[in-house]
């Protein structure tokens, strides 16, 4: 995600607003984005990216330039969707006194019992290899920058929570799946520390790195763009908690595999808000929905933690990422399946109503587009068995790790 779209999304033409009264079914033909033309040209001089200095290291920041902006009128389709998004949304928000917590699988310290189930903890945690580890923490450290995520739905005009406590639905819907996704890095942080098998000082610093970072959003505040990022993102956490149950229960940790099942769990549920929120958008504005989705596949989706840096490793993200393919964490292969997913989700191929020339070049690219990539995949992994390197990990002592 380091570099920029230029896209033109906003129209020169003044928005036509109608009433409550007279809501068309599909929205006045505005176009979001005109991918198939040429960009304007920026200002000379004007820059999307610029060097800052954060936490001691260079690190390069994305600036908002405007390419990507909403058009006025679109910002009428959220307020008229708060009612969907209450009806919709909100009730995959589960209770708190309902919700897990993570003390409900970790050692209770208060109990006579308790360094004894800490004993069995890292007992269990000797029998799980490094590589597994790197990506236990990877995850980790991507729940704990959830300041920074939270900050970047709040930048999404027409569903921002304009007061931090506001009531209207889209930002019940942000605090609440904030409230949620709180409680997996706070999981996987007692569990890491309780485990004895990772350096947690240079997690701890991992961490901070990161959220003071923040990361690489290119989409202008634009809430359709930012919106199909979202679901491609909690389906891609959703495979990778996953896999890492998966894992764990086949190195023989029960417990931790319940672990990871459970945010698991989390994580589908949150999918499927945000692809509620784009198939709605499909219906009520089709064109803007596929050029909206074709914009974001060209530019390819990255784990949000892009930026992570332990102050050490320049290319720590590559190279955790490198190991999440190896040990099939979260692989090539689980990215074409997203794009497949998605496709079939919001039946793309059968949209036909409502699309300009641009919506149906962008609905031909995302119907081919997963296959595409499944052949780049072979490819690459055919490149990576040659490769066969290992990488030290401040993590985990700066043991060496294949990737």
């Amino acid at each position: 995600m380091a570099a920029v779209l230029r896209l033109p999304l906003m129209s020169t033409t003044s928005p036509r607003r109608w009433g409550s009264c007279c809501k068309p079914k599909h929205l006045p033909s505005r176009p979001l984005i005109r991918s198939l033309q040429a960009p304007p040209s920026r200002p000379k001089g004007s820059k999307e990216k610029e060097e800052v200095n954060i936490g001691n290291k260079q690190q390069q920041c994305l600036k908002s330039t405007g390419a990507l902006r909403l058009h006025p009128e679109k910002l009428d389709v959220f307020k008229h969707l708060e009612g969907w998004a209450e009806k919709n949304l909100l009730p995959l928000l589960r209770p708190v006194e309902a919700s897990w917590q993570p003390q409900d699988f970790l050692p209770e310290p208060s109990s006579e019992g308790f360094f004894e189930r800490v004993r069995e903890v890292r007992e269990r945690a000797r029998e799980i290899p490094d590589e597994y580890y790197v990506c236990l923490v990877g995850g980790m450290v991507t729940e704990e920058a959830l300041p920074t995520y939270q900050s970047a739905l709040n930048t999404f005009e027409g569903v921002r929570d304009e007061t931090a406590c506001s009531p209207l639905p889209w930002a019940v819907w942000t605090r609440g799946w904030s409230a949620e996704e709180n409680r997996h890095g706070d999981l996987l942080n007692r569990y890491l520390y309780l485990c004895g098998r990772v350096d947690m000082r240079q997690v701890e610093k991992t961490i901070q790195y990161l959220i003071g970072t923040g990361m690489m959003l290119p989409v202008d505040n634009n809430p359709y763009l930012g919106f199909v990022y979202t679901s491609f993102q909690e389906r891609a956490t959703f495979i990778s908690h996953g896999n890492t149950a998966r894992l764990a229960k086949l190195h023989g940790d029960l417990v931790l595999a319940k672990i990871c099942g459970t945010i698991a769990a989390d994580e589908k549920r949150h999918e499927t808000a945000y692809t509620r929120i784009m198939a709605k958008l499909f219906e009520v504005d089709p064109d803007a929905a596929m050029l909206a989705f074709a914009t974001m596949m060209r530019r390819r989706i990255t784990m949000p933690a892009v930026l992570m840096y332990d102050g050490q490793d320049d290319k720590l993200f590559h190279n955790y990422s490198a190991v999440a393919q190896h040990i099939g964490v979260y692989t090539a292969s689980d990215y074409a399946d997203i794009v497949e997913f998605l496709v079939k989700a919001w039946d793309v191929e059968h949209v036909a109503a409502g699309l300009s020339g641009a919506g149906r070049a962008a609905q031909e690219y995302l119907c081919s587009l997963s296959p595409r990539i499944r052949k780049v995949e072979e490819k690459a992994k055919e490149r990576a068995k040659l490769r066969g390197s290992t990488v030290p990990f401040s993590w985990i002592f700066n043991n060496e790790v294949r990737v």
